[in-house]
């Protein structure tokens, strides 16, 4: 940890006090609200850019495009949420651990998205043996390593079935849930009318070139992009974006 856990305010936030939590209650606030739903989840789903709009190069590296308040906030989220999910391409190009450690509070269940079951078993999350769930289309052995295995139908996009994915883990009891990545997954929830809410960082950074944040169905004019509310809240070096979505698509 890098000694944020001792942060009174993210302290307070933890323990339930809320008007304790100074400026840290009203960014989260609405990520702790109860679920509207009527599947009884809240999701979150989260990008870092450049001011161009990218999230990585063409070759796909991305670390780290957001700075230090960026993985901060990356790590509170984890700790909120009762599960973290990402695509299987981010595990391919980070191998990443999904716990929390930079900030106090606990680790999510880790929920990988693998629709063709392509992911080996020698990623960290598949062995270390804490709570991991494989999600897959194809059909296969109950266990990915250490990870349980569930497996769905596809939806209209050939993709998970993402509503009943929401469905299925609040089964579980995992009703907060947070969408760290990629780009390409992110998306997929949004055009799904999956996401309540979306944190977009932005980067005092251009590259110029690379992957685009979003990849969303091409639109003719401009009065058919998705138009929202927005707040703005500093985390230095970077900017965030608390995006009220409510399950709107583009």
């Amino acid at each position: 940890m890098d000694g944020a856990q001792d942060d009174p305010e993210w302290q307070a936030l933890l323990a339930g006090r809320p008007e304790h939590a100074g400026s840290l209650a009203a960014l989260f606030a609405p990520v702790l609200a109860a679920p509207g739903a009527p599947d009884g989840c809240l999701v979150v789903g989260r990008l870092a850019q450049t001011l161009d709009g990218r999230i990585a190069t063409a070759s796909g590296h991305s670390k780290w495009i957001g700075g230090p308040g960026d993985i901060r906030h990356t790590h509170r989220l984890r700790a909120l949420c009762d599960a973290v999910i990402v695509g299987a391409g981010t595990v391919v190009e980070d191998d990443p651990l999904l716990t929390t450690r930079h900030v106090a509070g606990p680790s999510p269940l880790r929920v990988v998205l693998d629709p063709s079951r392509r992911l080996g078993a020698q990623y960290q999350l598949f062995r270390d043996g804490l709570p991991s769930l494989l999600v897959t289309a194809s059909d296969g052995p109950a266990r990915h390593g250490t990870a349980e295995v569930l497996r769905l139908g596809r939806g209209p996009d050939g993709g998970l079935d993402l509503p009943a994915l929401l469905r299925t883990l609040a089964s579980r009891g995992m009703r907060r849930l947070f969408v760290e990545g990629g780009g390409q997954t992110v998306s997929r929830f949004l055009a799904a009318g999956c996401l309540d809410r979306l944190h977009v960082t932005v980067a005092p950074m251009i590259l110029g070139s690379g992957r685009p944040a979003f990849d969303l169905r091409c639109v003719q004019s401009i009065d058919e992009g998705l138009r929202f509310c927005w707040t703005c809240h500093a985390i230095p070096p970077d900017f965030l974006f608390d995006i009220a979505l409510k399950r709107r698509t583009p």
